[in-house]
């Protein structure tokens, strides 16, 4: 079964980097944030 805490603050911090870097007005800073944390997460849950 996953570590859905890992999860959690793996995305958390992601999103809280992506709204950070929007509102610096960097989308491609945000959207590479985004994309990593959720291939991260993915390869996470496949591990398991």
């Amino acid at each position: 079964m996953s570590d859905y805490q890992k999860l959690y603050h793996l995305l958390f911090n992601a999103i809280t980097d992506a709204l950070e870097a929007l509102g610096r007005l960097d989308v491609p800073a945000a959207v590479r944030l985004l994309e990593n944390a959720q291939i991260k997460a993915e390869e996470i849950v496949i591990d398991e």
